[in-house]
């Protein structure tokens, strides 16, 4: 099996993507394939005495199987928990889309199954010129969107998915994220993405009080990595 990089975004901030990431690290992990992640920018990081932290870079660190610096996971940490490029221009720093991509490449190949997170939606700024997304393009790797199911999520979901298709990237696949334990018709919702989004949906994540990678990778169909390996 080629080994396999996927860049991980979401409709919107605080629709899980960490979470749904790590459960994809533990699903790959369980069917006996290494695995490793990155975050290449991070804001919202706690000072500690090695020195800023992110909570969502450490989660992902946690379940990986390869053993990378927290350095090489999450190259840039920003603290205040702000847009990335507000937060950057309050430090007097620059954030590049080549200078991360290439963050990334440094750190790609060393795991069957590697996942680069992003921050926020598909279109959060870097600078005045670039987005996150201009990481994805520069580095080639097929998408996976994870979308919040919640009220309006169905637009947020497929002016996403039209985004990453006008960008020249292949979606390779979707996750149903349940981040409203309340959500009304919420089948039909998931239906309504199913039957317009263009590429497989690759679980759907229930509402869950106190979600663990673990119950997020139990989730996901048996199906969803041979989807990913052959996108």
């Amino acid at each position: 099996m080629a080994k396999k990089t996927f860049f991980i975004t979401g409709t919107d901030t605080n629709v899980g993507k960490t979470l749904i990431a790590a459960g994809l690290l533990v699903a790959a992990k369980n069917n006996g394939l290494s695995t490793a992640a990155l975050k290449p920018v991070a804001a919202g990081c706690e000072k500690t005495d090695a020195g800023l932290r992110n909570d969502d870079a450490l989660l992902l660190q946690s379940v990986m199987t390869v053993p990378l610096a927290y350095e090489q996971i999450n190259p840039i940490a920003l603290q205040a928990a702000i847009a990335p490029h507000i937060a950057a221009q309050q430090e007097k720093r620059i954030l590049s889309a080549d200078r991360l991509a290439g963050f990334c490449r440094g750190s790609l190949g060393q795991a069957d199954f590697t996942l680069i997170e992003g921050a926020g939606g598909w279109r959060v700024p870097l600078n005045p010129q670039e987005t996150l997304a201009d990481v994805a393009k520069l580095l080639r790797v097929p998408v996976i969107l994870v979308v919040g199911v919640r009220l309006g999520g169905i637009n947020h979901a497929l002016l996403t998915v039209e985004a990453i298709r006008n960008d020249g990237l292949l979606l390779a696949g979707w996750v149903a994220n349940c981040i409203d334990a309340d959500m009304p018709v919420l089948h039909e919702n998931i239906q309504s993405l199913a039957t317009r989004i263009p590429a497989p949906c690759l679980g759907v994540i229930p509402w869950l009080a106190d979600a663990k990678p673990e119950a997020v990778a139990a989730e996901f169909i048996p199906e969803s990595l041979s989807q990913l390996f052959s996108s």
